[in-house]
């Protein structure tokens, strides 16, 4: 036995239990299961062409080295990305704790209540810092944040009658640059006119729905949006806000001028740069809007005892209710950052943040103050940490180039200057001195930093923030150390037992896939640093695409979507650019299955596109008949399929090639969704099934850790006829020689969580890439057999094998009063997190294992299965008093000095032997759902106003 084979550690069953579990299924080897499964046509002939796999020693050694190729200057680029201090205690207790970012995305209540709280303070943070009524609970970064703001306004313009079929939208030319590409590339599919211009000489003309504004702006100058604020309004003009979080502890928060929606970054609360991402956006907004903020919002409710409880609130999955209606695909948020900057706001509280931003500002003073000692002309008349300067700039540069300082200019005769919280006197002091060199001066030395403002007396913050007790009390070590533990202990993640998730891929994240991203020269790079300081990332990078474009059998890999739902939108807006290439800018049809992700409707309208839906049949799978009619009735039209392979109902669909060849034949393009290409690696690919694109979950199949629900990263891989098309970035060039406009505000998207991926594909190599898909699909069929007899598996393939996935069918308990929700609920009294509830099929369990469990773990969640489908056959639809309608049973319960239930305290609390050596203890009672959202309170308020309510 090869002990260095890191495919030994990634995989769960041993060589002995796979033997076991084939002889279960009654098959004589794992090739039987694989030709039982996959059908012949579709099946890879060769092995895929990657490295030989390192050991996870050989790795660290690797990923060290290549860090070196990274150039850490001192940075002051600023544009949105700025160098910051991740307190250890955050850093050792959150990003590398698996208790934390191996969770998955909070759906089930009463075992998530620790993270739930996180991201609760994470919104009272951006709904006091902003002055909004209401936030969400992260977006993926500030550029796209700012397109759902744009997006969310001119979905709501139609409430106003005066602004009914209006589509102008105005644009501060001091907005971010990559925040602009990303509405250009938002605003074209949905019939948004973009004018961009100067703030002072907006007309306020009634031909504009709304307007955006960037607070400071990108060159730091703070302008008077009070004033426009107030004149938007009198013209019914709606305003968006993007914001400087860090700065906004020295500003009045927008939403005291009036702003209908504040968006901005999370990243200067303590988040690496990471050459770009993982970073939490935060959206906030007025409560008029709640139905129409994108992402999750968290919200206080009570449970089963009228306990305080929290959960996911309002529009959570909504995309999936509205489907073709919605107005935004966002899925993945940024939970584990999300949480990461709320510990920090909790860490520092209201003092530390203002001390922070004092610091930053009264540096940048002085700097200024200095500058123009040495003649240089600071033009920004009022500003918090950036400073403009107008002078040569090749000369600066020159300078700032020998001395490894990393400045911006965006022309000829400008320099800007963006100071952080990790610039001391001393970096103040080697920055004046570049500035004199480049005047052939003699510097001027700083010894101390003075108390100083140059902020605009009618925008500085009068109002208090973060006055709940949580941000004022574990401001020690000691203390937050203990609170992040005291919340962790809430969240049953994949340290403690298997989260069988179909569609969602809980597999493995391994330690040495992690451990690089808190190395120092990976996640201090600023993306927009010249590509020469960042020759390590360029080489991962460039690697990773290569190997993904091996995977899928395709051309060409763009990594820059930063989720699964940015894939798909990626993915069709480089459809509609090779399109519109060919003169077809009337191909707008996008034909997608019943079956489909909620999202893929969702991404089609957001791209511009006409929903047209086909059938299933009653095995599932797609009713090519019906999909042929439609390709040909739409053919003149057509634009694209959205398919999801193996389906979403867990099939390898044998008629997949004709699918795509009926489309192909019709005009159209084949995007294949990747939800599921943990059952296609090494075995098959989307480039052999015959698409054209699809998008990749690195969070699901790739090893990327769920994080609570997100970091997610969600690369997009072409056909050679959509290689030029691929996105860029109007700072750093990226993607093809015809590149669409922005995907996300990073030209590599969220580049420091690609590492992970990385180091999983490296360290598997082909073989054990192949072997992973494989012993997921025996870990799904062995379960499937399992539980046979008790839960029905509703879709099988021709030979009735399930692919890595299946759905059990939950509806027959209806009969004795059980709900799949009765389910869900008491698999956590055994210690395990519930399968996908409800969808594709209602009333249903969808179950995946992942290759990365164990044939012991997988026999726990069997026997927890059958065990409740005893408990089932033992009630009636006439008594709800029983052990699955009162499930989850807390501690709180078991303990009390009544028991009014007529099952024991022991059946109660451990139903089988093994619970009772690793019991996990829901923190709450089944939480109302109903109540949540008829109260919804989404912030950190009083008890007593709860009870109140």
């Amino acid at each position: 036995m090869n002990t260095n084979a890191f495919a030994l550690r990634h995989i769960g069953p041993r060589i002995d239990d796979q033997k076991l579990m084939l002889n279960t299924l009654g098959l004589d080897s794992l090739n039987q299961l694989i030709y039982e499964t996959i059908p012949d046509d579709i099946r890879l002939k060769k092995d895929l062409d990657l490295d030989e796999p390192m050991s996870e020693h050989e790795y660290l050694l690797h990923i060290h080295e290549l860090s070196k190729k990274n150039k850490v200057y001192k940075t002051y680029i600023g544009l949105g990305y700025h160098p910051t201090i991740l307190p250890a205690v955050i850093q050792r207790n959150i990003l590398e704790n698996p208790g934390w970012y191996t969770a998955y995305t909070p759906y089930q209540a009463e075992i998530a209540q620790g993270r739930l709280e996180a991201l609760l303070n994470y919104q009272t943070m951006v709904i006091e810092l902003t002055g909004m009524e209401i936030a969400n609970a992260s977006l993926l970064d500030e550029s796209t944040a700012a397109a759902e703001a744009m997006s969310l306004l001119f979905a709501v313009r139609e409430r106003d009658q005066k602004k009914a079929g209006i589509n102008k939208f105005f644009v501060s030319e001091n907005i971010l640059p990559q925040t602009l590409s990303l509405l250009q590339t938002r605003a074209i599919p949905i019939g948004i006119e973009l004018v961009i211009g100067a703030e002072e000489s907006f007309n306020f003309s009634e031909e504009f729905f709304g307007a955006i504004l960037q607070y400071p702006g990108k060159d730091g100058q703070i302008t008077d949006i009070k004033s426009f604020i107030n004149q938007a309004e009198k013209n019914r003009i709606k305003v968006a806000v993007a914001a400087d979080i860090l700065s906004l502890v020295k500003l009045e928060g927008p939403g005291t001028f009036g702003a209908d929606v504040v968006v901005g970054t999370t990243q200067r609360f303590g988040i690496p740069m990471g050459y770009g991402g993982p970073h939490a956006a935060y959206f906030a907004t007025k409560e008029q809007y709640k139905r129409d903020i994108p992402g999750r919002i968290i919200g206080v409710t009570k449970d089963a005892n009228g306990n305080r409880a929290l959960r996911m609130a309002l529009q959570t999955r909504e995309q999936h209710i509205k489907r073709d209606k919605a107005t935004s695909n966002i899925c993945t948020a940024q939970v584990l950052l999300a949480v990461m900057a709320s510990m920090y706001a909790v860490y520092h509280g209201p003092q530390g943040l203002e001390f922070i931003a004092s610091e930053v500002h009264n540096k940048a003073v002085a700097l200024a103050n200095a500058l123009e000692k040495l003649g240089y002309q600071q033009t920004n008349t009022s500003y918090f940490d950036t400073l403009q300067i107008k002078t040569n700039a090749k000369s600066i540069k020159k300078v700032a180039t020998q001395k490894k300082v990393n400045l911006f200019y965006p022309d000829k005769e400008t320099v800007t200057i963006s100071i952080n919280e990790t610039t001391s006197i001393r970096d103040i002091n080697y920055l004046i001195s570049v500035f004199a060199e480049a005047k052939d001066k003699e510097t001027i030395v700083i010894s101390e930093v003075e108390h100083a403002n140059n902020i605009s007396e009618n925008l500085k913050r009068q109002s208090e923030f973060l006055t709940d007790a949580v941000f004022n009390t574990y401001h020690s070590e000691t203390e937050l150390m203990r609170y992040i533990k005291s919340l962790e202990r809430k969240d049953l993640a994949l340290n403690h037992s298997m989260i069988s998730l179909g569609s969602c891929t809980m597999k493995l994240n391994a330690a040495a896939e992690m451990l690089p991203l808190s190395i120092y020269k990976w996640a201090n790079i600023h993306p927009f640093v010249p590509k020469k300081q960042a020759h390590g990332y360029l080489t991962v990078l460039k690697e990773l695409e290569d190997q993904l474009t091996e995977i899928t059998g395709f051309s060409a890999t763009s990594l820059q979507p930063n989720s699964g739902a940015q894939g798909e939108f990626a993915g069709l807006m480089v459809i509609k650019a090779y399109h519109e290439s060919r003169g077809d800018h009337h191909r707008n049809i996008c034909l997608i299955p019943s079956s489909a992700h909620g999202t893929n409707p969702a991404s089609a309208v957001m791209a511009g596109m006409k929903v047209v839906v086909t059938k299933s049949t009653e095995e599932g799978n797609i009713d090519v008949d019906d999909l042929r009619e439609k390709a040909e009735l739409h053919k003149d039209n057509l634009s694209c399929l959205m398919v999801t392979y193996p389906s979403t109902h867990g099939v390898y669909e044998s008629a997949i090639k004709e699918i795509t060849k009926i489309i192909h034949d019709n005009g159209g393009q084949v995007y294949m969704d990747g939800a599921n290409m943990n059952a296609q690696v090494g075995l098959t690919n989307p480039g052999n099934i015959g698409a054209d694109v699809c998008h990749l979950n690195l969070h699901k199949t790739f090893a990327i850790p769920h994080g609570g629900g997100g970091p997610g990263v969600g690369p997009i891989c072409v056909a050679k006829q959509l290689v030029p098309f691929l996105p860029g970035n109007p700072l750093v060039k990226t993607g093809g020689e015809k590149a669409i406009t922005a995907i996300s505000a990073a030209p590599y998207g969220s580049a420091l969580a690609c590492l992970i991926s990385y180091g999983y594909i490296k360290m598997l190599g082909s073989k054990g890439l192949t072997e992973s898909t494989r012993i997921a699909i025996l870990n799904a069929n062995y379960i499937k057999h399992r539980l046979h007899g008790s839960f029905e598996t509703l879709y099988s393939g021709e030979r009735g094998r399930a692919a890595h996935e299946m759905i059990v069918d939950c509806r027959p308990f209806k009969a004795n009063g059980i709900e799949v929700t009765d389910i869900a609920k008491r698999l956590m009294d055994y210690g395990f997190h519930a399968p996908t509830v409800s969808f594709p099929v209602a009333g249903t369990l969808m179950i995946e294992p992942t290759e990365s469990e164990s044939k012991d773990e997988i026999d726990r969640f069997c026997d927890a299965m059958l065990s409740i489908k005893k408990e089932i056959d033992g009630v009636t639809k006439e008594d709800e008093n029983n052990i699955l309608k009162n499930a989850p049973h807390t501690l709180d319960m078991i303990t009390a000095n009544t028991w009014d239930f007529p099952y024991t305290r022991e059946e109660a609390a451990f139903p089988l032997d093994y619970v009772r050596e690793n019991k996990f203890w829901p923190s709450v009672r089944r939480v109302d759902d109903a109540y949540g959202d008829r109260n919804l309170i989404c912030s950190c308020t009083p008890i007593e106003a709860f009870i109140e309510a």
